[in-house]
């Protein structure tokens, strides 16, 4: 087995550390990857922190993974050496269920597994991209394209597709208009990924702050939620509402923003239930609805979305040093708009 160089959280109370881990030996259909950067997602503090279950700790977590193929196993067809390559949020999946066979791996039947924190083929637990190399099976490594800049395409296999999913799948395009809640590092990616699907974009955040960058990644309007008056000039406004904070807010204020045949979709998630006046939603026949990543064709699908129009995460790179510094940031939104790593930092 290889040992690398990592970060790890001792436990949910701990900072996190400099360790080394161990990657499996490279299996015929295997690809080992030696990471450059690697994105923090707030997911990563929460599963850290214990905040959404069980833990096996030490852990080293991270989902947002870009670098460069420098072995294959001999049965590899889709990657070669040489090749820019990242890894999301899962490394594999049952590949039978139907929801499988139809491309939606996120949705497996019997449980995707994770890209940390999740027991992996071999029975180890999986551990993630704050390490400078890992080892992934060839059919869950997508291609990055070369365009889009190395440092900011690491964020694009968590925040972009998780916002890009639900836009495509609740078709945001011309004549419909969206509202992203939230403008932070999903929030972001969802306000510029809606603009270049052509719909009509507002952002809602807590405060006016932010106003200047959110109309500067193309929405249309921006509005202040810590301001009762928004959610009456709003009311019975939109086709589709993508929630991306992971805190609780109030569903009954929300809901009643959409309009006829609205949906809201819940990215973010808070640990805490979001409870909801099922009479809200029988007014305009509303509809509540969570969306987690996509699968492997469609992240694929968006990474060359992003390519063909500019698209890219804001990033600010930190080094392997900082990674406890920045989770606090995280949590008071001091980041514009996503940490990365530089893994280089790690070496």
């Amino acid at each position: 087995m290889l040992t690398v160089n990592a970060i790890a959280a001792p436990s949910a109370t701990e900072p996190l550390v400099r360790t080394t881990i161990e990657r499996r030996d490279l299996g015929p259909r295997d690809v080992l990857i030696e990471i450059t950067y690697a994105g923090i997602c707030h997911s990563d503090i929460h599963t850290v922190r214990g905040e959404w279950g069980k833990v096996p700790y030490p852990l080293t977590v991270g989902h947002e993974i870009v670098g460069h193929v420098t072995e294959v196993g001999a049965e590899v067809t889709l990657h070669t050496v040489g090749d820019r390559v990242g890894v999301g949020c899962m490394v594999n999946s049952c590949r039978e269920c139907e929801n499988c066979l139809a491309g939606h791996q996120q949705y497996c039947a019997k449980g995707n597994t994770g890209t940390y924190a999740a027991v992996d083929r071999d029975g180890t637990v999986t551990q993630g991209g704050y390490s400078t190399h890992i080892v992934v099976v060839e059919d869950f490594v997508l291609r990055v394209p070369e365009s889009i800049p190395h440092e900011a395409a690491a964020p694009l296999l968590c925040a972009g597709i998780t916002t890009y999913s639900p836009l495509s799948h609740w078709k945001a395009g011309p004549g419909k208009k969206v509202a992203v809640v939230g403008l932070g590092g999903l929030g972001h990616m969802g306000v510029k990924i809606a603009v270049a699907m052509g719909a009509e974009v507002t952002v809602l955040s807590q405060t006016l702050s932010k106003k200047d960058e959110g109309l500067g990644f193309g929405a249309q309007h921006y509005y202040a939620t810590g301001d009762p008056a928004t959610f009456e000039t709003l009311k019975n406004s939109f086709d589709l509402i993508i929630n991306t904070v992971s805190a609780p807010i109030d569903m009954g204020a929300y809901l009643s923003l959409l309009r006829l045949d609205g949906t809201f979709v819940s990215v973010g998630a808070p640990p805490e239930p979001l409870p909801i006046q099922v009479f809200t939603l029988f007014n305009n026949r509303r509809s509540f609805a969570g969306s987690s990543i996509g699968g492997i064709a469609e992240t694929q699908e968006m990474l060359d979305f992003c390519a063909e129009r500019g698209i890219a995460p804001q990033v600010e790179v930190i080094s392997a040093d900082e990674v406890n510094e920045a989770y606090e940031r995280v949590l008071k939104s001091d980041v514009r708009y996503r940490f990365v790593i530089d893994i280089a930092s790690l070496r």
